[in-house]
């Protein structure tokens, strides 16, 4: 997947928030399992609709995946996104 510049700039500012890179270190650490929102809450301790907004941003950014589980919602890293944008970034180092 190549990522054009609203892109990169769009993911950028998802991973510009201490929180949002709280909670994808959290994903990260889950491997194949799904993350829950009940679980971000119980280790950031941000209300809900705090987690969900990030949650959000995270998913329109493409970093996270979504994926319905009834009344839950689980999240999972968009491998395919990271490493397309790490990619990116790898062509600024010398």
């Amino acid at each position: 997947m190549e990522l054009d510049a609203k892109k990169v700039e769009k993911i950028s500012k998802a991973l510009g928030d201490s929180y949002r890179l709280q909670i994808m270190a959290m994903a990260k650490s889950q491997d194949d399992a799904c993350l829950k929102c009940a679980c971000i809450i119980d280790n950031i301790g941000l209300a809900q609709s705090t987690i969900s907004h990030h949650l959000s941003q995270l998913v329109d950014a493409d970093l996270l995946i979504a994926t319905k589980d009834g009344r839950n919602v689980n999240y999972r890293v968009n491998k395919e996104t990271m490493d397309s944008y790490l990619k990116f970034l790898s062509a600024f180092k010398s």
